[in-house]
């Protein structure tokens, strides 16, 4: 094809390719979704629905994009690993973050009255995405590690903080009585006036969701009477400790 005067235009575009044999993690957060939150009437301090339609749309994008190995999602966050010798996009940091977020916004719309369909879903949810490498295994465990510490110290805190508002406090004065205090105090806290063990709530609130994939086997049809068999890798959600490091002992082929 014959080049045109204004290709010209094409030596503005800045060179975005992320580092090679480094993990990338593309971490995308929802836009003001504390207001999206209010707006579609969340359950606080954690909408169970709301966090499967999450998780919902953080499967599909792995089914989408097979160099996805793992995901790690808490709230309206969610942060993608691609393998180490991934090649996606020439590795573009900016054709990445733009099709994770886009295909998850999209699933979001499309799979909400499956989790809602009682409630009319007001206006679309926008996520904006960054691209980070890690170029060691040691140190892509110690970011997943940091987030999901992030999951339980956010989730502690507004577990108490609702448990005081709905008890009569305001949201000002319930912020003044948790303001410094430490694990423990909040843990005494919830049981002594609200009879709640912080270790027996759910754990998608206070662990977060990981996904990854776990070859199973299934049965394709049946032959003579017997069944024909197959091994696929399918994705799974799970709700489990992904600090220690026995998870990643039992799983290592997710980043070996």
């Amino acid at each position: 094809m014959a080049k045109s005067k204004y290709e010209y235009v094409k030596s503005f575009e800045l060179a975005d390719h992320l580092l090679p044999h480094t993990w990338i993690v593309v971490r995308i957060d929802g836009r003001s979704f504390h207001r999206f939150s209010k707006d579609h009437q969340f359950k606080r301090p954690n909408d169970e629905q709301a966090l499967r339609l999450m998780n919902e749309c953080a499967k599909a994008v792995m089914e989408d994009i097979s160099d996805i190995v793992f995901a790690y999602g808490v709230s309206d966050e969610y942060s993608f690993v691609f393998r180490k010798t991934s090649s996606l996009y020439e590795r573009r940091s900016s054709k990445l973050m733009s099709i994770l977020a886009s295909l998850f916004a999209s699933t979001y719309v499309m799979k909400w009255s499956q989790f809602f369909p009682d409630k009319k879903l007001q206006y679309a949810p926008c996520f904006d995405g960054r691209a980070v490498c890690y170029p060691t295994e040691a140190i892509l465990l110690d970011y997943l590690a940091w987030r999901q510490v992030d999951c339980h110290i956010n989730n502690q805190y507004n577990t108490c903080l609702w448990m005081l508002v709905e008890a009569g406090k305001s949201s000002e004065d319930a912020q003044k009585i948790l303001k410094g205090t430490q694990a423990d105090y909040k843990n005494e806290l919830l049981y002594t006036q609200f009879g709640i063990n912080y270790s027996t709530l759910p754990e998608i609130f206070r662990k977060g969701s990981s996904l990854f994939r776990r070859k199973e086997e299934e049965i394709v049809k049946f032959k003579d009477g017997l069944p024909i068999k197959r091994i696929r890798s399918k994705v799974v959600v799970e709700h489990c400790d992904i600090i220690s490091q026995q998870f990643w002992e039992e799983h290592a082929y997710i980043i070996s």
